[in-house]
């Protein structure tokens, strides 16, 4: 975690500047880019926080702000590196977050590990899986992946009549920055439509003519999108025992890890995990 201690400005909810946001944007992005930034964000003054004590069974609240300027944090990221050093290079290269002298306090994390001794059977530590697993799927996101068997853009079209769609992202087979393996589409599918994204009411779905393979108009998958590619392949795997692997989980140009697989039910899953470089695919 790295924290930026709170100062004398922050601690009086003055705002940074515009080119100071602006610094700080690009430094994210940088973080980002790089694959070490996991989230971060900023703290109201603690004039807008409160404490609660805890003594024996007693809990008391108290209302902020708090004295001690230098002992509050002002807003925090959460980085993934290769080492406190590798924390401390980047954290020289933020731009200073504060109007004022300001610091940045770096400190890692406990992992399960250096509890091992409290955790001799291994309880504790599998319970805290079962617990991450369990939090990082309530930010999984799922929605309807609707095949067409060639009569895509026939269907677009049809429900911006019916549903008042709007239609968003249409890519064609022919515009993709990685061509179709030789063989794989039917001559004449090239300007077939292969992903698309459509709203109806508050629901966006996703739409494609396929391959060329067989399909009844209107056959669907579900796209189940995960945090992480640890998530990915636990799901996954999940998903095919008992069931079939259809296409296993690979990196391509819009996922760093994406799959197919019909699970025992015959219910077809999408799985990925999103391009935080390219947010777009």
């Amino acid at each position: 975690m790295v924290m930026v201690k709170a100062t004398k400005s922050s601690e009086t909810g003055e705002l940074p500047k515009t080119e100071l946001m602006a610094e700080m944007g690009r430094f994210n992005e940088e973080l980002v880019e790089a694959g070490i930034m996991r989230s971060g964000d900023g703290l109201k003054p603690s004039s807008q926080g409160v404490r609660v004590r805890f003594s024996g069974k007693d809990r008391s609240v108290t209302d902020g702000p708090f004295a001690e300027t230098k002992e509050l944090i002002a807003g925090y990221w959460v980085w993934e590196v290769d080492s406190m050093q590798h924390a401390i290079d980047w954290v020289k290269r933020c731009p200073n977050p504060m109007l004022e002298d300001s610091d940045i306090e770096i400190r890692p994390f406990y992992e399960m590990s250096d509890f091992a001794e409290l955790d001799p059977s291994g309880d504790l530590s599998e319970n805290e899986d079962v617990l991450r697993d369990a939090i990082s799927m309530q930010s999984a996101d799922v929605r309807p992946y609707l095949f067409f068997g060639g009569r895509c853009e026939e269907a677009l079209e049809f429900y911006k009549k019916a549903l008042n769609a709007k239609v968003g992202m249409v890519m064609r087979h022919s515009e993709s920055p990685e061509p179709a393996p030789e063989g794989m589409l039917p001559e004449g599918f090239e300007n077939k439509i292969m992903h698309a994204e459509f709203t109806v009411g508050k629901i966006t779905l996703m739409a494609s003519d396929g391959c060329g393979e067989s399909v009844d108009a209107g056959s669907f998958r579900l796209a189940l999108t995960v945090p992480t590619e640890s998530d990915a392949q636990r799901v996954f795997a999940s998903l095919a025992d008992g069931g079939e692997s259809v296409m296993p989980l690979e990196k391509t140009f819009w996922s760093p890890c994406f799959g197919m697989v019909t699970d025992k039910f015959s219910v077809g899953w999408m799985v990925m995990v999103p391009d935080h470089k390219n947010p777009d695919h």
